[in-house]
Parts: structure tokens; sequence; C-alpha cells
């Protein structure tokens, strides 16, 4: 088959693509079935609008950006993101990782707050490569735009080492592939015969393999997987970050899609190892919500009283000092204040910064 033939008939080839073994449906049927299942258990416990929901999605935010940005061989840490997007001036971003991590969280906050308004259509995927990229001073010329030269895909490591995974869609290709990729999609949601954790799956697949843009396609797969997953009514996502899970399996997050990509524009092209490897992603991330959510309720109901008051006087407040607490806590000694702040330290509800008389409390964020 040609390459003309495939963008003209992508039905047919994402037929082809996910014409998998018996056995290998019947994994993924197991796969659905546990994540559904959580999603259902989930929206109970959303419907209660716990004030920890909120602050599991600013940590989830936070892991999020910092992943998504090391995968790409950012050199952030969660923490420094943390710091970073506390204080950030626009005019004082003067390295590249600070200007990917401000943009890839304007980006993500757009969607997490308006995915319902946002559809999967070609300007509005164009509007947030342009956001993802804002701040990016080599990008300027391109955001937005699809590439107009060749590009690969390249795995970044820690050490600075390179390695090509694949060639990807060439330019000229670029946007039929793409006008034909967003078709598919919506019109497999639309018509709902296939699951919509496949849809997003195959989506998420044909958009790395095509790499439409000269850079910053990875951090963009991974923000439109979570529009994709919200908009279908997967909202646990944002409450535990997907692209941590992918950056401690980064190799076999690779490896998945080389075993289809090999194969690209030919009949034998399979992507049932990435979907598979997709599908165990967000099974880990329920695991990792349902044991964040049981320790923090259990650890809540295990507070006393005291321990409650402090700890929701330094959320009103942001942070505070020890005397800061007492003079609003009066009934309780300076000393029981001091083991039930070491205590809430201890157990990962509050975080301590400075030294000496500079110490201050902050929520854990």
């Amino acid at each position: 088959m040609d390459k003309i033939g495939y963008i003209m008939d992508i039905s047919n080839n994402m037929k082809i693509k996910l014409d998998f073994r018996s056995t290998v449906y019947q994994q993924i049927s197991q796969q659905l079935s546990v994540i559904d299942t959580f999603k259902g258990n989930w929206k109970a416990i959303e419907g209660q609008q716990s004030k920890y929901l909120k602050e599991l999605r600013k940590i989830a935010t936070i892991e999020s950006i910092g992943s998504s940005t090391r995968i790409e061989g950012g050199t952030l840490t969660d923490e420094e993101v943390g710091r970073l997007l506390k204080s950030v001036k626009i005019t004082k971003m003067q390295s590249r990782d600070e200007q990917e991590v401000v943009g890839y969280y304007e980006a993500s906050e757009i969607i997490l707050e308006n995915f319902t308004d946002i559809d999967l259509e070609e300007r509005y995927v164009h509007q947030m490569h342009g956001i993802l990229l804002k701040y990016s001073d080599k990008d300027q010329r391109h955001k937005g735009k699809y590439k107009a030269l060749s590009n690969q895909v390249v795995a970044n490591y820690p050490d600075g080492a390179q390695r090509t995974i694949f060639r990807t869609t060439e330019p000229h290709l670029t946007p039929g592939e793409m006008k034909g990729l967003i078709a598919w999609t919506n019109e497999r949601l639309s018509k709902k015969d296939l699951h919509p954790l496949m849809i997003t799956a195959g989506f998420v697949y044909e958009f790395l393999s095509i790499h439409p843009y000269h850079d910053g396609n990875g951090r963009l797969s991974r923000l439109l997987t979570s529009l994709l997953l919200m908009k279908q009514d997967y909202k646990f996502i944002q409450y535990v970050s997907f692209e941590n899970v992918i950056e401690t399996r980064k190799e076999e997050y690779y490896r998945a899609l080389m075993e289809g990509q090999k194969n690209r524009y030919k009949e034998n092209e399979r992507i049932d190892s990435w979907i598979v490897f997709f599908l165990e992603c967000l099974i880990v991330l329920t695991q990792r919500l349902e044991a964040k959510y049981e320790t923090y309720s259990k650890l809540k109901t295990s507070l006393n009283e005291r321990q409650q008051a402090v700890l929701e006087y330094i959320k009103v407040r942001k942070n505070a000092q020890v005397g800061e607490i007492e003079s609003q806590l009066k009934s309780y000694s300076r000393n029981t204040l001091k083991k039930d702040l070491a205590y809430l330290v201890k157990e990962g509800l509050l975080l301590k910064t400075g030294e000496g008389r500079g110490v201050r409390y902050h929520v854990k964020e």
C-alpha cells in the first residue's frame, strides 16, 4: 500500500492496525474492565467534593509538568518546577527548561479548566501547540504550524545521549494525515463503535507516528491524551500524573511505539503492544490514585482535633511560623504545637522550609 492510499483510507488502516489475536483482545478487555470499574467507583468519591482532591490535583499538575518535560530531555525536578510556578515572572525565564515548564503549565490548565469546550479540531490542536511553546525562544517561528522539514523521534536520556527511534511522516503528507486522524477519532467517538480508551490510544499512537510539528510533539501528545480522557469522563486522570507513569516506564514506552512503527505504511503494522502498554499505564495510575486517597483518608481520620486545627490554619494562611500558630491557637502550648508540626511533616501533610527562626510550614502541594 502506498502512502497516498494510506491517507485516503485511514478508517480501513486503523481497522487493520487494531486487528489483534483473540488472546490480545481478551487481555485488553480485562484491562478496560479494571479501568472502567475504577472510574465508576471514583465518581462517588469525586461527588463528595473533598478538599483533598484540590491538593491531589496540584501535586499531579507539578508531577505531570516535571515528568513530561524530562521525558523530552528537561532537567528540572518536581521541587524545582513547584518553586518556579510559585514565583514565575515571565521576564526572568532565561533557561529553555523554565520556558517549557511554564508553557506546559498554561496549556495543561487550559485543558483542565475548559475541556468541555475544546473540540478535537485542527485549529485547537494548533492553538495548544502555540501555548505549549509560547515562551520558548527558539520555537517562535514554527509554533502552531505543521513542520516544514523532515523530523524523527529521538529518545533523550539523562546523560545527554540520544537514540533515534523512527522516522516520521514527511512534511508534505502531514496535513492530510492529521486531517484524516482527527476525522477518524471524532467519527469513532461519535458513533461509539469502539471503546473510548481504544480510540484515545489509537489517536496518540498515530499522532506520535505523524509527529506533525517541528518540536513539542511528545509533550503535546500527552496534553491531548488528557483532553480526550477528560472529555470521555475519565476525569480521575487530573488527580494523579499519567506523565509520571510514562516517565517511570520510558523504555517500555518507546519499545511499545516502535513495535508498531517499525512496520509503518505496511499491511502488517499492528498496535497491540502500544494499546496494552497504554492501558497498563492507566491501571497503574488508578492504583496510585486509590492508594493516595486511602492513605490520606486514614491519616485524616487519625488526626486529633488539635492537629486538624493546625492543619486548617496553615491551609488558610498558605504558610505559617510556630509563633503565628501559637498566637492563633492560644489554648495549646508551644511545645505541643511543635510536636504536632513535626508529626504533620513526617506524615507528608506539611512541608518545612527554612532554618532556625526562619522556619515556615506549608501545606504540601
